[in-house]
């Protein structure tokens, strides 16, 4: 029995132009409906995203139509104005020749009279997606110069976040020192002293050791303003000198040189202690080797500490490493061995796909209540609901990134099935790969090592 096909009717709404006549959801309602009538087409199908904007196509209203059109559900695609589709050209000519026109799918704007099923409707298309293309690279080209216009000046450019030690004054449209500048100095003073970011992090009263590397390198604090690679004078007062900054970018460069990488250790990453849940370091024990040493026993990272009595022993890393090694052999032929299994699990893709089509269902629902009545109240429903459905994409990408990473671990165990017979001829590096491919994590607890492999 040949499938019942119906014409999409598309409607975008962008926060700002709900408010514009012609662009309502009720006002293109209306014209979609009107031109079906007069058409004469019976079967449609509203597809409504608001307060999306037409840069893109990632839309969860518009996923659905393009799922539609791949199902051979859609007569038509119908929108009132062609950028209602999208301000791309790119996109459009994308969804037009690689979407609609393989499967027979007929375009139709009415804003711009355009049709595809006719030759002259094709050739303006192209046209006027070109010129819906135009307008937007110039509004940003615009948006561009002014910005650069106003770092060139020596102003902020303004919005985004703010360099920390600096507050932005409006009115003036410089940068002003808060009180975090003294902060920022003390950064600096600590840094030439020898201190390292770990430590002065901890004395300054900073999250992270990452954010004191930030502040040392960030060349907002001597008054330049870096915008697009180039760096441009500003108005705002420095924190600290020019002659400062470039000592401490020296001392930066020599300590880099000088630093040892521990690229050596094998599980680096992976270590989680047993007792606390902290994660676990190599500690250098005399000549004899490493131990493997609880994060929350060591007090250097306060925020990696879980819980500062933890007891947990201190094992030898050599040890650990040897029976990560064995398990990982076993592991590897037990999941080629079993590779043929049936599966019978469901698949979490098509689950989640059934749940993003039906709340998508219930948004589109929704919004034609809305257009009906107008009822306010309507839109924290939709506004909910559109959470809940990106919610669901973000748990879609997830699912889709772990099939990847399954697929990868697969061909991982093909080629270490004999990782006994080459792991002493192969590099660091490969090793650390063959590791982090099949296992998620190794929990030590005294002298136990449980680990965790990646399920396939």
């Amino acid at each position: 029995m040949a499938q019942t096909k119906a014409a999409a009717l598309y409607i975008r709404v962008s926060t700002d132009a709900q408010r514009e006549e012609g662009y309502s959801i009720e006002a293109q309602t209306e014209m979609l409906e009107a031109y079906c009538k007069s058409k004469r087409i019976k079967a449609y199908d509203f597809y409504v995203d608001g307060g999306f904007t037409g840069s893109n196509i990632e839309r969860p209203e518009m996923r659905r139509m393009i799922d539609d059109v791949k199902q051979g559900r859609v007569s038509h695609v119908i929108v009132y104005k062609l950028d209602r589709l999208s301000r791309s050209q790119k996109d459009t000519l994308y969804l037009i020749e690689d979407v609609f026109n393989p499967r027979g799918v007929d375009f139709v704007s009415l804003g711009e009279n355009l049709d595809t099923s006719t030759p002259m409707g094709r050739a303006m298309l192209g046209i006027m997606s070109a010129f819906a293309q135009l307008e937007r690279e110039q509004i940003r080209e615009r948006t561009r110069m002014g910005m650069k216009e106003r770092v060139k000046s020596g102003l902020w450019m303004g919005g985004g976040r703010l360099p920390f030690g600096y507050d932005y004054n409006r009115e003036r449209g410089i940068l002003v020192p808060n009180e975090d500048a003294q902060t920022v100095r003390r950064v600096y003073d600590l840094y030439l002293q020898g201190y390292s970011p770990n430590s002065i992090a901890e004395m300054v009263g900073l999250k992270y050791d990452r954010l004191v590397v930030q502040i040392l390198t960030r060349k907002t604090n001597i008054g330049v303003i870096c915008y697009n690679g180039v760096e441009y004078q500003g108005r705002h007062e420095p924190i600290i000198d020019t002659e400062t900054y470039e000592k401490t970018m020296d001392m930066m460069r020599e300590r880099s040189v000088q630093r040892i990488a521990t690229t050596e250790n094998l599980l680096t990453g992976l270590l989680v202690c047993g007792k606390c849940t902290a994660k676990m370091r190599y500690q250098k024990w005399g000549k004899a080797g490493h131990k493997l040493v609880c994060y929350s026993q060591q007090k250097s990272k306060a925020y990696l500490v879980k819980d500062a009595d933890c007891d947990n022993e201190r094992v030898w890393a050599d040890e650990v490493e040897d029976a990560v090694i064995k398990d990982l052999h076993k592991f590897a032929i037990e999941q080629n061995d079993s590779d043929n299994s049936p599966q019978t699990a469901t698949n979490a893709q098509d689950v989640l796909k059934q749940q993003y089509d039906s709340v998508s269902q219930q948004i589109k629902r929704l919004y034609a209540l809305y257009a009906n009545d107008g009822n306010d109240l309507l839109l924290e429903t939709i506004e909910g609901k559109r959470r809940d459905l990106a919610n669901i994409h973000q748990q879609l990408l997830r699912e889709q990134e772990r099939n990847t990473t399954t697929g990868k671990l697969r061909e991982t165990l093909n080629k270490i099935e004999s990782l006994a017979d080459i792991w002493d001829y192969m590099t660091v590096k490969e090793k650390q790969d063959v590791v982090r491919r099949c296992i998620d994590k190794v929990e030590v607890k005294n002298n136990g090592v449980s680990i965790h492999f990646k399920v396939l």
